[in-house]
């Protein structure tokens, strides 16, 4: 089935499917896209909230032995169930739901190969994420708060990169597209900096 339309399903094209099954075809492909949007937000969720608790758990290594130990534990149970109750559900929901919502959808436009390729690299993102999560579920802790705040962005530019692209897009630019995705990750990275010399 492709769908042309999703202001108006009755024109859509449809592919090898009867005409009087097309309206449950057009609604399951609404329901389809909508478990598919409520998951990405649960996974980003996961994403964004899980980087900030190893930026705490990374801190809490620095205090005291008592304090240490009662906020490593802490924050291992919180990490843990956000990792493996939320985030990762939700990324396996996302791509199954995704998926669905591709094949419903017929037809792949250029900017939806685009999206693809983003969404490519977010799953890339999110193992990295899953590479922190084993090692600090190990005691071993690669990598600085500071270090951690930097990467804690990643999602943030993927979620903007993602939502301009499917908001905007044929009418979109590559050069501005660039142009746009590079400041604003300069202004991410200059809002870091500033906060690192706040905390100061």
């Amino acid at each position: 089935m492709i769908l042309r339309s999703e202001k108006n399903p009755k024109s859509a094209t449809l592919n090898n499917h009867p005409v009087t099954n097309y309206k449950i075809i057009a609604h399951m492909y609404f329901y389809i896209k909508a478990l598919h949007i409520i998951f990405i937000v649960t996974w980003f969720s996961g994403m964004f909230y899980i980087v900030r608790l190893f930026i705490y758990n990374t801190e809490a290594q620095e205090k005291e032995d008592v304090e240490k130990r009662i906020l490593t534990n802490q924050f291992s149970i919180m990490i843990k169930r956000l990792w493996l109750g939320i985030a990762w559900p939700s990324a396996i929901l996302t791509i199954i739901f995704g998926g669905w919502v591709a094949y419903l959808y017929g037809s792949v436009p250029t900017w939806l190969w685009i999206k693809l390729s983003l969404v490519a690299g977010l799953y890339a993102y999110h193992f990295t994420l899953h590479k922190i999560y084993k090692d600090e579920s190990k005691g071993i802790f690669a990598y600085t708060s500071q270090q951690l705040r930097f990467w804690n962005e990643g999602a943030t530019i993927f979620l903007f990169s993602i939502v301009m692209l499917v908001s905007v897009k044929q009418s979109m630019s590559l050069v501005w597209g660039l142009t746009g995705l590079t400041a604003f990750i300069l202004i991410l990275l200059s809002a870091i900096r500033i906060y690192k010399g706040l905390r100061r």
